[in-house]
This record gives structure tokens, C-alpha cells and sequence, in this order.
């Protein structure tokens, strides 16, 4: 996965990834991106204390003491393992110390059996994970495939194509966040197409212009690699 990567991303680099080893690499982002795990520990990460809406109700000393509560629960549940970020489905999501507005992201994610998870975009659920083939999701469309904005419900919902990986290896996002809207690839192919992304915790109003990232829990063992990530300008278009 990760020579493929690379292949895509940064072209010049393919011999040198495919003879040092696909594994010797991880978590060294390319040139203008930065990594937002390094490998080691959870440094820049978070624990989650509610969501967009109920923080922004919240004084700072309030938000403050959940937040060193939510902190100590992330730890327990959280971890670097060798190169790789790990949850043992039994805390809560993880979530970015930074707030982040336009942005182009790379992020590697791996599921087990039934596994059931996503990445949120400014605080916002969410680039669905999961797995395709099992039988209990069919009614929620997983047999379409992973990288859809699955909580969507005026604009397209599911991906265009199903690009996922055998439950068990490795998959590669490539996230690009515009204003309000999203373009995907998972693993090279094109999963969502400059889509707007809706507000899910307030419906009648715009997204976020800046948000957190977060790593969904949906009480499943997750790993996760080679986060990365590149702030773009506001004006982008």
C-alpha cells in the first residue's frame, strides 16, 4: 500500500520506497505535507468532548475539565504500536489537538471482521469505514463500498465506485476539504467527487469553517497509519 502511495503521490520516490522497504517509511509524509502522527505517542491528538455545537456551548473552564477527563480516557484506549496507531474499540474517537480548515489529507486505515469506523472532517460525521461484506451493514449500502459521506441526505451519499482493500490489509485515503466540499480517492480510485459535505449536528446552518479531525469509534479494534496533512488556503477553490 504504501509503495502505491507513493506511486501516486510522489512519483520521484517509488525506487527508493520499493528497495528500503514499504514498513522503513512510516510516517514520513512527502514534501509540504506534515505528519500528524509521528509513530511514537499520541502527541497532537485529543480526547473527545462532545461535538461542535455542545463545545461551543461550553464556558472555557467547563470545556477545559472535560477535556483533561476525555484526555486521560484517550490514553487508556489509544496507542502507538511499532509505527502504527491502534484502538482497542473501547474508548472513545480521536480527535486532532488542531482545528483545521481547507485541507488535503493522506491517511492509511485498516479493519478487522465487521469493522465499522470513519473519518470526521471539521468535527463532521463522516468519511465512512467498514466492512463491505458484512451482512448486518447491507442495509446501510456497505456493499457499496468505504469513503462515502454517509450522513449526507441532500447531496450524494455513497461512493461512486467500491475501491476498498480485503478486510484485514491496509486502504489509503486521499481527502481534499474545500469550503464545504470534499473529493476522495481510496486507494487511487476516485470514491466522491467535489461533494458538499453537510452539517450534521446543525442541519439548518453552513459547515464549520474550522474544525477538529477525528478518528471514529464505533467500538471496533482500528489501526491507522501515515496521517498526513497539508493546510490549504482559504481562497483555494
Amino acid at each position: 500500500m504504501i509503495v502505491r502511495w507513493f506511486a501516486v503521490t510522489v512519483l520521484g520516490f517509488v525506487v527508493l520506497a520499493g528497495s528500503a522497504g514499504a514498513e522503513d517509511k512510516l510516517n514520513t509524509p512527502p514534501e509540504g505535507f506534515k505528519a500528524l502522527f509521528n509513530g511514537k505517542d499520541l502527541t497532537g491528538w485529543k480526547g473527545l468532548v462532545g461535538n461542535p455545537k455542545t463545545r461551543a456551548a461550553m464556558s472555557k473552564e467547563d470545556l477545559a475539565e472535560k477535556q483533561k477527563v476525555a484526555d486521560e480516557k484517550m490514553r487508556a484506549h489509544w496507542k502507538a504500536d511499532d509505527g502504527i496507531l491502534v484502538f482497542d474499540g473501547k474508548g472513545d474517537s480521536l480527535c486532532t489537538a488542531k482545528d483545521y480548515g481547507d485541507f488535503e489529507m493522506y491517511v492509511d486505515w485498516k479493519i478487522e471482521k465487521k469493522g465499522d469506523s470513519g473519518i470526521y472532517l471539521r468535527g463532521t460525521p463522516q468519511v465512512q469505514i467498514w466492512d463491505c461484506d458484512e451482512p448486518s451493514y447491507k442495509q446501510h449500502g456497505a456493499e457499496k463500498g468505504s469513503g462515502s459521506l454517509w450522513n449526507n441526505q441532500k447531496n450524494p451519499r455513497f461512493p461512486l465506485v467500491r475501491a476498498d482493500n480485503p478486510v484485514g490489509e491496509w486502504n489509503t485515503f486521499h481527502i481534499k476539504m474545500v469550503g464545504d466540499k470534499v473529493t476522495i480517492h481510496l486507494n487511487g480510485k476516485l470514491v466522491v467527487d467535489n461533494t458538499v459535505l453537510e452539517n450534521y449536528w446543525e442541519r439548518d446552518k453552513p459547515l464549520y469553517a474550522k474544525e477538529q479531525i477525528e478518528l471514529q469509534n464505533h467500538g471496533n479494534t482500528l489501526y491507522f497509519r501515515n496521517i498526513y496533512i497539508k493546510e490549504l488556503p482559504s481562497e483555494t477553490k
